[in-house]
């Protein structure tokens, strides 16, 4: 392709709106123009990079033996009613009515949908297992879209799903789908982990998600060095960090006194000159209707993930301020498990085997001294809290680290939560009916080129691996004016192009500066300059990754890309 013939409206500066390095640089290299907010246009170069990960995509789950297909985006409202997901999902589905009034979704997901193909179609154990997948628009409406491509209101994932007669067939595909993503996203040149995730709204027994670590994302991850350990913070266990004060020895009782004005762990801290370890927070929840006073130790944080799966209630609420004050008898600052009538309390494992602690009195400016867990009240034991850095790995002891991360592969054991909801079943060998087991396994396509251009940029702009990259080389004259050098880029290009490579022939009449800029700016991996050297048969390799150039004979120069894109 020549560039003088291509659009790529390419920008000096980064735009002001622009806060991630993908975000500044897809705008900046032409490859994306924003719609409206968290709506995107995908451009040339876009389109070129987003097709070669779904071609990767979809070689590789044919090669798992995928069948792939293409649902409709739109989906009538009695399929999510069915799985129970139409009131879940809340405001994240968009919804809409068509002229006769009946409620209709744009699929965030498919699970529904291809459950109904499944009971349509499927009747015999002879027929399972099955693996389908599409490569699909979805769409999510995003309250708050942000970082470009990477929180968006639509955008392309491949979905794919398994119908298994039992959990042993499921654990099979689920295998093949972990080891086909690691497949996947090797070939897209990424640097990932594998992590222990929470099943959210998907629902099922088990999930992993695939992530990059980049400070764009919105995921933290806690990461064991010692023993490969790795979780989402949503699901990730540990053992907490000791106190930082041991506990008052003895028998005590509770003891009441007076903090005025001191609402948060830090302002009581302050005034008894305790650490916040020497704490218990209270936060006091409502789960299916009901309240429950949740407790943890001060300087740590609620894993609402954690909660919702004990609750049972993902869609719990904290409690309103008017509720707080009848169910206490004391606004929030001063509350505590004392005393509490006819409620659920649920304590964090940390608050076991302490004593003698802090909490409030549930009565306004009041605390109580000398309060433990086990003599003072009573309270379900559950892992509640959030993991933070330097906690002990709950496999090795080893301390762990927290990172962010940006999800790019989400793989989940859905259990029998679509099929048993939706009247899926089969007949088994005896001639009995059952109800198949299913998977659900997703990729943001989106996300594997923007998580590469957060691993691989620099200055000058994207740093694209050759698997991905809109072109794999481009061959660019310096003078165009010079006719032999113009002759010899051609020929170059044809070269290239015979050896199977993704070519780009520069034929602007611009500058070599501003060629070169731009060729690094949009990522290219290899760039062959044709210049002064060209009259001792000569012209320039350039590695864009490592910047290293090398001279090479005009007749070896395609061959040479060729070789090392192997």
């Amino acid at each position: 392709m020549l560039w003088s013939k291509l659009f790529i409206p390419t920008l000096r500066e980064n735009p002001a709106e622009a806060e991630v390095p993908s975000h500044q640089l897809l705008l900046r290299a032409g490859y994306i123009r924003q719609l409206s907010a968290g709506i995107y246009n995908y451009l040339f170069l876009a389109q070129r990079s987003l097709l070669k990960i779904q071609q990767i995509v979809r070689q590789e789950m044919d090669a798992m033996g995928g069948q792939e297909m293409l649902l409709p985006g739109l989906n009538p409202a009695e399929v999510w009613q069915e799985s129970g997901r139409w009131d879940v999902m809340g405001d994240n589905l968009f919804r809409l009515k068509d002229r006769f009034g009946r409620d209709l979704c744009l699929g965030m997901t498919h699970e529904e949908v291809m459950t109904t193909i499944a009971r349509g179609e499927l009747r015999s154990y002879k027929q399972l297992p099955q693996i389908w997948y599409q490569i699909q628009t979805k769409f999510r409406d995003e309250p708050r879209p942000k970082s470009g491509l990477l929180r968006v209101r639509q955008f392309i994932m491949k979905d794919s799903y398994t119908f298994d007669m039992d959990q042993a067939g499921l654990d099979a595909a689920y295998e093949k789908h972990y080891q086909t993503y690691c497949r996947i996203f090797q070939r897209c040149g990424l640097e990932y982990l594998v992590v222990e995730a929470h099943s959210g709204a998907m629902g099922g027994s088990q999930s992993h998600e695939f992530m990059v670590a980049s400070d764009a994302g919105e995921d933290f991850v806690a990461v064991c060095k010692g023993c490969g350990y790795s979780a989402n913070l949503e699901k990730a266990a540990a053992v907490a960090t000791p106190p930082a004060v041991a506990d008052p020895e003895g028998d005590l009782a509770p003891e009441e006194f007076h903090t005025p004005g001191r609402k948060t762990i830090a302002d009581v801290s302050e005034f008894t000159g305790l650490p916040e370890t020497s704490q218990m927070k209270s936060l006091v929840l409502v789960a299916d209707g009901k309240p429950v006073l949740v407790l943890l130790r001060g300087d740590h944080q609620l894993s609402e993930a954690k909660f919702g799966t004990v609750a049972r209630d993902p869609e719990f609420r904290t409690a309103h301020p008017e509720e707080i004050v009848r169910w206490f008898g004391a606004a929030a600052g001063s509350l505590g498990p004392v005393g509490v009538g006819n409620m659920q309390i649920l304590a964090d494992q940390a608050l076991v085997g302490r004593s003698n602690m802090i909490a409030g009195a549930n009565k306004d400016d009041h605390h109580l001294r000398h309060v433990t867990l086990g003599e003072d009240f009573q309270a379900e034991i559950h892992d509640l809290r959030q993991v933070a850095a330097g906690d002990g790995c709950s496999k090795c002891g080893a301390a762990l680290e927290v990172v962010k991360t940006v999800e790019i592969g989400h793989i989940f054991k859905l259990g029998y939560k679509y099929s048993e909801s939706m009247g899926l079943r089969v007949l088994n060998a005896e001639g009995k009916e059952v109800t198949p087991i299913m998977g659900s396994y997703g990729i943001g396509i989106e996300r594997i080129l923007c998580a590469a251009i957060e691993l691989y940029h620099d200055k000058d702009g994207m740093i694209l691996p050759a698997s991905i990259a809109p072109f794999q080389v481009v061959v660019t004259p310096a003078n165009n004016a010079d006719a032999a050098q113009m002759a010899a880029a051609r020929g170059i290009y044809e070269a290239c192009k015979a050896a199977g490579l993704d070519a780009l022939l520069d034929d602007r009449d611009e500058r070599p500066g501003v060629k070169f800029k731009d060729a690094d700016l949009i990522g290219v991996p290899f760039r062959i300059v044709i210049g002064k050297k060209l009259g001792s048969g000569m012209v320039e390799l350039v590695e864009r990754k490592t910047r290293h150039a090398t001279d090479v004979p005009v007749a070896d120069a395609a061959r040479l890309v060729a070789e090392r894109l192997q």
